[in-house]
């Protein structure tokens, strides 16, 4: 239950929720937080901030207040890699990563959570890389006092099929390339694959382990994928031969190499023409030779995906189509722009 009380009344009692100051452009924040025992001199204070009257809570058995139900939710939302601090600024609690990775977010899970009317959570898209101490979510109950209930259907709905946020740690992978074509083999043009892909798997933490040079032959090409593993090599980058000339012999290469999982293409432009395989549990990956032209393409959508420990397949390179239509800006802003945050 909440009385209402004149300013005059309230000098000597306790705050009930945090009053929130806005200085256009300037600040916007808690002037008292929750708590504050309210004396004489900040009367004037009040009155500047449009507060005429104050509130006493005498709360039922039933019901909860806004911070209480902010912990309670952001226990609920938050999984391995996320951190929070139960310490309510306005009845809202921020979600932030334990250490640098790939935010995950249960899509699903947050939209059943989101449809529990005076609750919510907001998230930074899914398989966003950040760094450990970023702010991934936030959550927060929106009346000040609400039913124990909702609150507890919402934490339930959030902890259902695990939490709905988590952060993955990328695994240091010892990649192994494969740069193929007749032309860089023979010497004829040089080779600007190796580094292009070198860079994007260090810039990961990972380490190019081994690189090997190919003509278009399959024989040569299986025989390249057998020595990067045999060389210790966890995860595979075959460049070139990924269209559909007569002499792009590189999926059949994979074939003859034993992958018993072959997904070729994705729902990118560019990059439509990447290739997802496993030999066992080593992902191999072809870079169809956009990568050379375009800064982004789906092999940056999928490669932290893949050092995050997640399996891709058909369904995946099927759900990067919505958001999944390069813009081709003059001056690429990626991560910061819509490419690849359909799912």
């Amino acid at each position: 239950m909440i009385k209402t009380i004149s300013l005059e009344e309230a000098v000597g009692t306790q705050l009930a929720h945090d009053i929130t100051e806005i200085r256009p452009g300037e600040f916007k924040g808690p002037a008292f937080r929750k708590g504050h025992t309210v004396c004489d001199e900040d009367l004037c204070r009040l009155q500047r901030l449009g507060k005429n009257h104050l509130y006493v809570i005498d709360l039922e058995e039933d019901e909860i207040h806004e911070n209480e139900a902010a912990a309670i939710l952001a226990g609920a939302l938050a999984g391995e890699g996320v951190v929070w601090e139960n310490n309510p600024r306005e009845g809202k609690i921020n979600l932030h990563a334990a250490w640098d990775g790939l935010l995950q977010v249960n899509v699903q899970a947050l939209s059943a959570f989101n449809l529990v009317e005076e609750v919510m959570c907001a998230t930074l898209h899914n398989h966003t890389l950040v760094q450990q101490g970023a702010l991934v979510g936030g959550t927060r109950a929106l009346p000040l006092i609400m039913k124990r209930a909702v609150i507890e259907r919402a934490a339930a709905i959030a902890r259902q099929n695990g939490a709905v946020l988590m952060v993955r740690p990328l695994r240091r992978a010892r990649a192994g390339l494969i740069i193929t074509g007749n032309e860089v083999y023979h010497g004829l043009i040089q080779d600007r694959f190796a580094p292009v892909l070198s860079a994007k798997i260090e810039s990961l933490g990972s380490e190019v382990a081994a690189l090997a040079f190919t003509p278009d032959e399959a024989g040569a090409i299986t025989w390249a994928i057998h020595s990067h593993l045999e060389q210790g090599c966890d995860l595979l980058l075959l460049s070139g031969g990924m269209s559909v000339d007569p002499d792009d012999v590189t999926r059949h290469a994979i074939r003859r190499a034993g992958a018993a999982e072959m997904h070729y293409g994705a729902a990118v432009l560019p990059g439509a023409m990447f290739l997802v395989a496993y030999l066992g549990e080593v992902p191999l990956l072809g870079v169809p030779a956009c990568a050379l032209h375009h800064r982004i393409t789906a092999l940056d959508l999928v490669l932290p995906r893949i050092l995050a420990g997640e399996r891709i397949g058909q369904l995946e390179l099927a759900l990067l189509g919505h958001g999944g239509l390069c813009r081709d800006c003059p001056e690429c802003s990626y991560p910061h722009c819509p490419f690849g945050k359909g799912m």
